[in-house]
């Protein structure tokens, strides 16, 4: 599968605009390779992060050559006219980063697979992850090993998938029924996984989000 993660920094008093522009993307449902789309706020709300699954790079490129574009501007241009005629609605969030990268590694759970986990799910937790150099085979190794198993008997973890996003860099986002299953998890079992999987000797920086998911936000093949 092929794995893309937007982050963007959403100005004050730029939720609303937010949101509606988000929901503008519920015409993609019928687009060919889609396999869902997910997001939801970080906490404090300045920041927004949208999770997309597609079935390879070759879907989610044709994707982006005509319809990203044109769903840009047909929600522009429809946001624009919700003002009366008050000119061009001011840019009221921004994108800072956007990575693509193919799944090299499944995480199995209580879902069918990541279809029907982005269906389910109502919270995502993400782990970005800098290696240190040479460290990916075992970092992977461990995933397999250590973290896979455990999140499968954490009870609420529905499926996820570890995508290679750089030289160096991974991306692990697992879906859960809810927000409390992932923090019964994190708080009971979590420290000693780390300890486990050698954490330290494989990642030189991480950065973790646990995000409540917003149902208005998801996309799914045929619900458009």
């Amino acid at each position: 599968m092929w794995i893309k993660w937007i982050n963007c920094r959403v100005l004050p008093g730029g939720r609303e605009a937010f949101a509606d522009a988000q929901r503008e993307w519920a015409a993609i449902a019928d687009q060919p390779g889609l396999v869902g789309q997910v997001g939801g706020w970080e906490a404090g709300g300045e920041r927004a992060h949208v999770l997309g699954v597609w079935t390879d790079e070759e879907a989610y490129t044709a994707f982006m050559a005509v319809r990203h574009d044109e769903i840009v501007t047909a929600a522009s241009a429809e946001r624009s006219g919700r003002r009366d005629g008050e000119g061009p609605e001011p840019r009221s969030w921004q994108v800072t980063s956007v990575t693509t990268g193919a799944s090299v590694l499944d995480i199995p759970g209580e879902a069918a697979g990541l279809d029907d986990a982005l269906a389910r799910g109502t919270a995502l937790r993400v782990a970005d992850c800098h290696l240190h150099p040479g460290r990916a085979e075992h970092f992977l190794d461990a995933q397999r090993r250590v973290w896979n198993p455990a999140m499968a008997a954490a009870g609420g973890m529905l499926a996820g998938a570890v995508t290679r996003l750089a030289d160096d860099r991974y991306l692990v986002a697992t879906l859960w029924t809810d927000a409390d299953a992932h923090q019964r998890y994190a708080e009971r079992d979590v420290a000693a996984l780390r300890a486990r999987a050698d954490v330290a000797a494989d990642v030189r920086a991480l950065t973790g989000l646990a995000l409540p998911l917003e149902a208005d936000w998801q996309v799914l093949p045929g619900l458009g």
